[in-house]
């Protein structure tokens, strides 16, 4: 290995690049002078080359990565604030009343005017989430027997 990396350093390095001896060729000038150009050929060449930049720049595993996390937010929020957090408790623990600052599904789960089925059926949803997390997180309330010396007092 040692030897490689001798060998490798005692070569002459290449020559830098000089347009003038590459035997590549280029077939046209480019860019071109659109001045010059017929607005045909113009519009064909824009057309060409902004499809070609388009498919360049196109990050499609990125777009869909965005969408999808924009669309899980979006989500999250929602079934959060709607199942999850308490709006009374955060008007308590702010020290404010009830009607200085009202509950953001306050009309949704008492409407003053009707009451439609999708209402409704919005606050069953609610109440049944809110009953079935209570009863799975914590043991339902049993009375307990009184002993008899309590019972005597």
């Amino acid at each position: 290995m040692l030897r490689t990396l001798a060998r490798r350093a005692a070569e002459p390095g290449r020559p830098a690049f000089d347009i003038n001896s590459n035997p590549f060729k280029a077939k046209r000038l480019w860019p071109p002078d659109f001045s010059k150009l017929p607005p045909k050929h113009q519009f064909r060449l824009e057309r060409k080359f902004r499809r070609r930049s388009q498919l360049k720049w196109a990050r499609p595993r990125w777009n869909k990565f965005v969408k999808l996390s924009q669309w899980a937010t979006i989500t999250f929020v929602t079934v959060y604030g709607v199942l999850f957090m308490d709006w009374s408790d955060e008007i308590k623990a702010k020290g404010r009343s009830q009607e200085d600052n009202p509950q953001p599904f306050q009309g949704v789960i008492a409407p003053h005017d009707f009451q439609s089925d999708m209402f409704i059926d919005f606050v069953k949803i609610r109440n049944w989430y809110r009953r079935t997390m209570d009863s799975i997180w914590s043991k339902p309330q049993t009375e307990q027997p009184q002993s008899p010396s309590s019972a005597a007092s």
